[in-house]
């Protein structure tokens, strides 16, 4: 058997351990020290923020942000449907309710026109959002310029789920970066890792000291310990943000790996007529993450969970694009607006699109082998 090839795993730089053996030769095991201010102020300065907040997860980063914006029990949060289920959690954790907001074509991100339907509607209402979470999908930012002149008018803050677009810009503005709140994700299939971990980025560091209070159970100021408002354990630890600060160290190098991996699809697979690899807008940098195309099953005969099914044959991990949040059970009733009528971008995404392995640690070799499966499998399959 041959080896397994991942669709995206953990890979160190060798320089984490640098950091972890600091924390342990000056006993600082423990959610703060010099690793976690390093890390930091490491990804602020990277990003071009003013500072940041390391915490436990992306998922507690978003939870914090909807705290800070004062989100509350009945409010409506409007989110982007296609994406992992983590961006609308804290939605719930608030006891909010989640809007959810379909794709367009170009960036497969948040649609423009849906979400300005959603907010007349919430202004004839009399009921606006209290914020808008927008999704770069698979490193790819969203359309930013028009997103945020929806936004503006109507005074509502947006947090920047960036979770899956360290290393990617618009404009050359760095993602994560264009609402009052930016979010990234460690988790251990993310550009860098810490195992498990997230950051919140802000240019507002009052906020973000309010989020670090409340990460670290919102202790008041007092010798004894006094807590007068509800608190989290969300803090990163200071072994754990000894991992991401050697990750970091390598950041760029990972954008550059996994954009040679899309490169190497998108020459081998793009001539194929009816696979399309997913677009980079342009004036966008997308970092890559995962590698993702579509099938059009009016031109080739098989199906992504064909494929999938093919790949895992040959020992090779793929998966679907995100089921659309508006599909899932657990927000069964939610208010959801299309793109355009009945032109539903995101379940047409979530029925051709397949995530392809875009692992940085895999070789040439094994991406030929994927890609030879790949073609092995649609050979004779078009339907013209």
């Amino acid at each position: 058997m041959t080896n397994r090839i991942l669709l995206s795993s953990p890979h160190m730089s060798g320089h984490e351990q640098k950091y972890i053996q600091e924390a342990f030769d000056t006993n600082w095991i423990a959610p703060l020290g010099a690793n976690v201010d390093g890390f930091e102020r490491e990804l602020a300065n990277y990003v071009g923020l003013n500072g940041a907040a390391a915490v436990s997860a992306g998922t507690a980063a978003i939870d914090l942000a909807l705290n800070l914006l004062g989100v509350e029990r009945g409010d409506l949060v409007f989110c982007s449907t296609l994406t992992f289920v983590a961006s609308a959690n804290p939605i719930l954790y608030r006891g909010a309710k989640p809007v959810f907001i379909d794709s367009e074509w170009d960036t497969w991100n948040m649609s423009p026109q849906a979400l300005v339907r959603a907010f007349k509607d919430a202004e004839q209402a009399g009921k606006l959002p209290k914020a808008v979470i927008i999704v770069n999908l698979y490193g790819q930012s969203a359309k930013m310029d028009e997103l945020l002149s929806i936004c503006e008018p109507y005074g509502v803050p947006i947090v920047e789920d960036a979770a899956e677009s360290l290393g990617s810009s618009y404009k050359e503005k760095k993602s994560g970066t264009f609402g009052k709140f930016g979010v990234f994700s460690f988790n251990g299939n993310k550009i860098v890792t810490t195992s498990g971990g997230g950051m919140l980025v802000s240019d507002d560091v009052e906020a973000l000291q309010r989020a670090t209070f409340l990460a670290t159970q919102a202790r008041d100021v007092a010798k004894h310990y006094q807590h007068s408002v509800v608190g989290y354990n969300y803090r990163m630890s200071n072994v754990v943000a000894g991992i991401g600060r050697g990750q970091l160290e390598v950041l760029d190098e990972r954008v550059a790996q996994k954009r040679a991996i899309f490169n190497r699809y998108e020459q081998a697979l793009s001539e194929i007529d009816g696979l399309d690899m997913m677009p980079e807008l342009e004036g966008t940098f997308s970092n890559r993450w995962l590698s993702t195309m579509t099938i059009n099953s009016e031109k080739i005969a098989i199906s992504p969970y064909d494929l999938i099914d093919k790949l895992n044959e040959a020992n090779i991990e793929a998966r679907p694009v995100w089921k659309p949040l508006h599909l899932q059970p657990l927000f069964e009733g939610c208010q959801f607006y299309s793109h355009a009528g009945d032109d539903i971008v995101s379940e047409q995404l979530f029925e051709k699109g397949i995530c392809l392995p875009s692992d940085s640690k895999m070789t040439v070799e094994e991406q030929q082998r994927v890609i030879d499966v790949i073609l092995q499998a649609v050979a004779g399959m078009h339907t013209i």
